[in-house]
């Protein structure tokens, strides 16, 4: 008898599973594009789409001060985004990322702020200027890169350190853009479409004012470049990010081109973090060349490390970590005054120097007791109940 070969499948054809079946097993996968969807399951569909829901709806149910906060966790998450694909995805550590936040920043000001006899502006609208925010530190990224890809590990770190302290004196003595140390300049006005988002307006019987307009913008371009992160890492891009990260040389044997991976991680990297710099510049007021330092390089670090480092979601989930946890430690000084001196102290230290003290003491204990950060924490919880009885 002659054995049959079976014919190979057609890719333009796709297994199709009964429904009734995949009612019943709901993670049962027959692509790998089903598999790394984000709305692979009917409870993350409703999960996600509950969230965006709860997050549109939140400025208009809290305080001005509490929607600010939003708005800067929102501002951090992007951020973070772009620094978890440079260190988390590709393995590249950086402590260069308030640099090129503040390169947005100011590429913000210059383009979208008035000018004055100090200061260059030329008073463009957002819709124009924010662009310009990813492509001018992308640019300078991309100059960075081909010294940056030379080096890896302690070495890599140091060189990008040297790059804050280098834009820090720049950012102090270039006053015709920066406005110059301890003076600063006036951020790019809140203008879109050339619409003043500082008037209050009504659309459809609800007052927009400007910390809401800030928090949906920011909220929106969240989302995008969320979904556009998530789908270059689930890419060949991403996988070749991720071979780079485990083992360069074993992933230069297999054909990845390490020079222009390392490139390409650090001109997206450095694109998000202007993004940021450019929204961060309009909510805060007024900014001035020392707030692009180091600390704003270790807020951005803590965000990758506390909520996981190679995961998108959990870049959000540090942010609002980190921009939320002052806010905590206030509220709780007040519900507990027994631990707060007269001074304002909390336990004999000022609130930065002890929100600093834990960011440290998470970032290590993080780093030893559950490398994935808060959301590999959540991932155990999600498969304990998910496997229970068999959580073992």
């Amino acid at each position: 008898m002659t054995a049959t070969i079976p014919a190979p499948p057609d890719k333009r054809t796709r297994t199709t599973v009964p429904r009734a079946v995949r009612r019943g097993r709901p993670r049962l996968y027959t692509s790998y594009a089903h598999a790394e969807s984000a709305w692979n399951t009917a409870a993350k569909a409703w999960w996600i789409g509950g969230l965006l829901v709860l997050t549109l709806l939140a400025p208009f149910f809290v305080a001005k001060d509490i929607t600010n906060l939003l708005t800067l966790a929102a501002i951090y998450a992007i951020g973070g985004i772009g620094l978890n694909m440079l260190t988390g995805y590709a393995g590249q550590v950086s402590l260069g990322h308030a640099f090129f936040v503040g390169v947005g920043a100011y590429t913000a000001a210059v383009f979208g702020g008035a000018g004055t006899k100090t200061v260059y502006g030329l008073g463009l609208d957002m819709v124009l200027w924010l662009p310009l925010t990813a492509v001018i530190p992308a640019i300078l990224g991309l100059l960075v890169a081909p010294l940056a890809a030379r080096v890896r590990g302690l070495y890599l770190a140091t060189l990008t350190l040297g790059l804050v302290m280098i834009g820090e004196h720049v950012f102090k003595e270039w006053h015709s853009v920066t406005g110059g140390g301890g003076l600063g300049r006036a951020p790019a006005p809140p203008v879109l479409f050339g619409a003043d988002l500082r008037k209050p307006v009504r659309v459809a019987g609800v007052l927009i004012n400007e910390q809401r307009a800030l928090y949906l913008i920011a909220l929106v371009l969240l989302v995008v470049l969320a979904v556009l992160a998530r789908n270059l890492m689930c890419s060949n891009v991403g996988r070749a990010f991720a071979a780079v990260r485990d083992r360069d040389v074993a992933a230069e044997i297999m054909g990845v081109r390490l020079q222009r991976t390392k490139t390409l991680a650090f001109v997206v990297s450095s694109a998000y973090a202007g993004v940021a710099g450019g929204l961060l510049s309009v909510v805060i007021g007024r900014i001035s060349p020392e707030r692009w330092n180091l600390l704003l390089s270790v807020d951005f670090l803590a965000i990758v490390l506390i909520g996981g480092a190679a995961t998108i979601t959990g870049s959000i989930i540090g942010a609002c970590f980190v921009v939320l946890l002052p806010r905590v430690l206030e509220e709780f000084t007040h519900a507990v005054p027994a631990i707060t001196s007269e001074g304002g102290q909390i336990l004999g230290f000022t609130l930065d120097e002890l929100k600093t003290i834990l960011f440290g003491l998470l970032i290590a204990g993080v780093i030893v007791l559950e490398p994935r950060g808060m959301f590999g924490l959540w991932l155990r919880i999600r498969n304990y109940f998910r496997t229970w009885p068999f959580s073992h």
